[in-house]
């Protein structure tokens, strides 16, 4: 990974000379960050440092390039900090830094994922055009609280990872395509509706199949048939659960060529002290440099995707404390790891 080919480095500044050149389409490449525990990360007392230099947050990465921050919405959360209030103020700091912001809602009171997706505890026992009814007025009611702070965002991901669908058992796929396609679409009608007529967020479509070409394409094709909008796919990749390198590479090549969206990766990790690959090697070492050539190479790969549809990469929760910190960019005493600086070199001037 330390040596590269020179002759093959053409096409690849060539793509980062048009992605980062005013000639860039609408959606300018997303240099990202989910930063969703921020907020009460530092309430309780957690520290950053770049070069020693304790800095909030949020400065220090704006310092490093990044442009955008995601941020989680859960219903009621009971232990979890995303709430509406939280996730509001945290997006209005972020304004305030000129941050593009990208909503991520859950509808859930705690995480939904593939394993999970947990109807909200306030929806229980609604039948299904009940539930249609409550998506479409909650997210515009939650949307114009944003709008009304300030802080509207960019994009929106309706759901999160929903391969399985959303809202079991109402939403959960395979059985209830239809069911799943109509509480989507009153979620894009609740944003469209709660950011006003001025401007409307992209609406981000979210799976969680980086390096599954077979998977992504059976979703989408399927959805397709119903006719739900959407302006950008999004993927999470992480390698121990979804492939290589190499199979990342051939979904990125297939959604470009077969889809015509840009595409986000919007959730990628990978951990600085050994963590996943204790039992078997992993595609880089899980050391601060291994961490920092990941990021890199997966980068590169989103700049090299066909057509510039690859628009960018977020990193999940690289601010954090706790158990998640070996997937961070700070060590356990705060300090910025090498990481933090994959992205200087492309924004820098």
């Amino acid at each position: 990974m330390k040596t590269a080919n020179r002759a093959g480095l053409l096409p690849l500044v060539l793509s980062i000379q048009f992605l980062f050149s005013g000639a860039a389409k609408a959606a300018d490449y997303a240099v990202g960050a989910d930063l969703s525990f921020l907020k009460q990360a530092e309430a309780e007392g957690a520290v950053f440092k770049d070069h020693g230099q304790a800095k909030p947050g949020l400065t220090l990465f704006r310092d490093h390039g990044y442009n955008w921050i995601r941020l989680r919405l859960f219903h009621t959360p009971s232990r979890l900090p995303n709430n509406l209030e939280y996730t509001v103020a945290l997006a209005k700091d972020a304004r305030e830094r000129h941050f593009k912001f990208l909503l991520d809602y859950h509808y859930s009171d705690t995480w939904a994922d593939p394993a999970k997706q947990t109807i909200p505890k306030a929806w229980e026992g609604k039948s299904h055009a009940e539930l249609v009814a409550a998506v479409f007025e909650y997210t515009r009611e939650t949307m114009a609280a944003f709008r009304n702070a300030g802080a509207l965002p960019d994009m929106v991901q309706v759901g999160n990872e929903i391969s399985p669908g959303m809202l079991w058992p109402d939403g959960k796929l395979p059985d209830h395509w239809q069911n799943f396609a109509e509480l989507l679409k009153a979620g894009i009608k609740g944003v469209e509706a709660g950011a006003g007529t001025n401007r409307h967020p992209r609406i981000m479509i979210h799976l969680d199949r980086g390096g599954d070409k077979a998977g992504t394409k059976h979703f989408f094709d399927k959805l397709n048939t119903y006719g739900v909008p959407y302006d950008v796919i999004g993927q999470s990749y992480y390698p121990w659960w979804h492939g290589t390198l190499l199979d990342l590479r051939e979904n990125l090549i297939f959604m470009a060529n077969e889809y015509h969206k840009d595409i986000i990766l919007v959730e990628v990790a990978y951990c600085w002290r050994p963590t996943e690959y204790q039992q078997k090697p992993g595609p880089f070492p899980e050391t601060p440099e291994g961490q920092r050539e990941f990021l890199d190479a997966v980068n590169r790969l989103v700049l090299s995707t066909p057509d510039n549809r690859g628009v960018g990469v977020f990193w999940w929760e690289p601010a954090v404390t706790g158990r998640l910190r070996s997937r961070g960019f700070f060590d356990d005493d705060g300090n910025a790891l090498p990481v933090l600086n994959v992205f200087d070199r492309f924004t820098r001037h």
